[in-house]
Order: structure tokens, then C-alpha cells, then sequence
């Protein structure tokens, strides 16, 4: 049983990584340990980055994770992923949704979106495993497009030496009651696509 975590949650405002880091703080407490999580969205409601640390130990100190020491780095989209990786320690795991979100810096500037393949090379070299997940098409499967988060979590749950109906329990009961089918439906889909 895992006794010490640090996760750290990254993505675009909008994509629900807040309430998925909300769900994984609450997975931990779920399981007996103590959780802390800390978040930064500022501009995140016009499409800025957002960023939550979640950290599962006996007792955690502080909320956030020092860069280089993030077991599991959840990026919510690739760019970020890219961004964020030097937070991730050497070893560490990356859970990453394929969607591409166009910053500003590429729409209204001279920047360009890196390729794919060389976003996941970088990411190779830096973890033990990458776990890639077409999430935004599997929510749409599933029937809501704002369960890209259940998809992700889902993931995140076969990485871990965690009981996916610990998981699935904290997500149902974050979600409303009326968005409960779709949810259950998503995390099938989210750990059929990681294992």
C-alpha cells in the first residue's frame, strides 16, 4: 500500500484539474492517510494554466511539492506536461491527455506548438512510464466532454496500488447524482485505456 505520495496536477482552465486534485486529496484521506493539496489558477478561467499539488503520507508538512520531487506528474494537456516535467523526480511516472489547447503565445505571437512526438520524447527520457490517454474523445464517448477528469483519474488509478472502487466511490461523490452514469461510464473507459 503506498504510504508517501506527491502528485502534482497540471492543465488549462476549464479541463476540471482543480476538482480531479479535489478527488485525489479525498482518495487519500479515503485510504487512512493524511492529504493536503494546494492550487494556483489565476488566470485560469480564461484559459491560463492551472497547477494543484496533492500530497498523501502519514502526515503531510506542507501542501506543496518541492520541484524534482513529484512522484506522479497529471497533466491534463501535452504542452503542460512539457512545461511541468522538471518538477517530476527522476523515475517518476506521467499520466498525460493528448489534447492539444493553442496558447496565446502561438495564437497571437511568433511561438509554435512543439510536435507530438517530440513533446512524448521528452517525456520518456524523464519518467519510467508515460501513460497517454486520448481523453477528451473518450469523454465525449462517454457522454459528457467535462468528464476528462474522471477519464484521467481513471488512469491514474491503475498506476497506483490503490482499489479502483476507492476512487470511483470519491468520484460519485463529488459529482451531482444526475452526472453519476456518465462518471462510472468515464472511469471504465479511463482504465480500460491506460491498462
Amino acid at each position: 500500500m503506498i504510504t508517501n505520495l506527491d502528485m502534482l496536477f497540471v492543465g488549462v482552465g476549464g479541463q476540471g484539474v482543480l476538482t480531479a486534485s479535489d478527488i485525489a486529496a479525498q482518495v487519500g484521506l479515503d485510504l487512512g492517510l493524511d492529504a493536503k493539496k494546494s492550487e494556483v489558477h489565476g488566470f485560469a478561467q480564461r484559459g491560463g494554466v492551472v497547477d494543484s499539488h496533492v500530497r498523501w503520507a502519514p502526515a503531510v508538512g506542507s501542501p506543496t511539492c518541492e520541484k524534482g520531487t513529484v512522484d506522479v506528474l497529471m497533466a491534463f494537456e501535452l504542452l503542460e506536461a512539457g512545461r511541468w516535467v522538471d518538477w517530476l523526480r527522476p523515475g517518476g511516472m506521467i499520466v498525460v491527455n493528448r489534447q492539444q489547447i493553442t496558447p496565446m503565445s502561438v495564437s497571437i505571437a511568433n511561438a509554435v506548438y512543439p510536435d507530438e512526438a517530440a513533446l512524448l520524447a521528452a517525456l520518456r527520457g524523464r519518467a519510467s512510464k508515460v501513460v497517454v490517454v486520448d481523453a477528451l474523445p473518450l469523454a465525449e464517448e462517454a457522454g459528457n466532454t467535462r468528464t476528462v477528469n474522471t477519464i484521467m483519474l481513471a488512469a491514474l488509478s491503475t498506476l497506483l496500488e490503490t482499489d479502483a472502487e476507492v476512487w470511483e466511490t470519491a468520484i460519485l461523490r463529488r459529482v451531482p447524482q444526475r452526472y453519476a452514469d456518465v462518471n462510472r461510464e468515464a472511469f471504465r473507459l479511463g482504465r480500460a485505456a491506460a491498462g
